[in-house]
This record gives structure tokens, sequence and C-alpha cells, in this order.
């Protein structure tokens, strides 16, 4: 599949749309090693723990205050809300990620997998990595 525009998901499920390369962290992961993840690039705007294939949380780049010790656990800052099921409709999916600043949304299964994210690209117009 090329690259989708927003508005052309008519009919599609969250599943077409997701980007199913989705880089994550461990759940045990630092703040420390958090802030290193997102200093290796700036189109990172959001961090997928997973315990294994779990998904464990989500943690937006803004999310850890600066005052956090490096060696604190990362988890502390994450949260589990929202996701969209693979089945979901696409452009409820879109709507979504659209409302969140970091324009991301984990697509998890109903055994709690992680399978993709919903990503919408800088100029709010496509989806990265469809």
């Amino acid at each position: 599949m090329g690259v989708t525009a927003l508005d052309e998901i008519a009919g599609l499920e969250a599943a077409a749309i997701m980007h199913q390369r989705v880089s994550s962290l461990p759940a045990t992961v630092t703040v420390g090693e958090l802030r290193a993840y997102f200093a290796e690039s700036t189109s990172r705007q959001l961090a997928v723990l997973a315990d294994g294939d779990r998904y464990a949380g989500s943690i937006a780049a803004t999310a850890v205050p600066e005052a956090a010790d490096a060696a604190e656990p990362a988890v502390r800052f994450a949260v589990r809300e929202p996701t969209v099921l693979p089945t979901a409709p696409a452009d409820e999916a879109r709507d979504i990620a659209l409302e969140d600043p970091t324009h991301r949304l984990p697509v998890v299964d109903d055994d709690g997998r992680l399978l993709g994210i919903v990503a919408i690209d800088h100029t709010l117009t496509r989806f990265c990595g469809t």
C-alpha cells in the first residue's frame, strides 16, 4: 500500500492504516533510557512500552518532568489509554489520533498484544507507515 491520506479511509479498519513496525521499549526502561530514545529522532513523539509482545503503556515525549531522576522507572509516567482494536473503523482511529497531541494511537488486540500504531505525519494530511 502507498501512503494513505487521512480522507482516503472510508470502509477501512484500523489495521489497514496502522504502522506495523513499531519501535517499542521494554516496560523496564528507565527515565534516562527514555530520554535517550526521544533524543535519537525528532519524529518520535510517543514511546510505546511492551512486556514481550504485550502492550504495557505509552509515554508522550512531553510527559516526563524534567526533575524526574534518570534511574527512575519510566513506566511510572505511562498511560494505557487510549488504544484501539485492529477491527475498529479507521476513521474512528484517525479521529482519536488527531485528538492526541502526539498524533499516535497504539493498536492492541483483545489479548493485549501490541500490533502496530496509527501515526499521523507532521502535516496532518496522511498516515505514517501505510
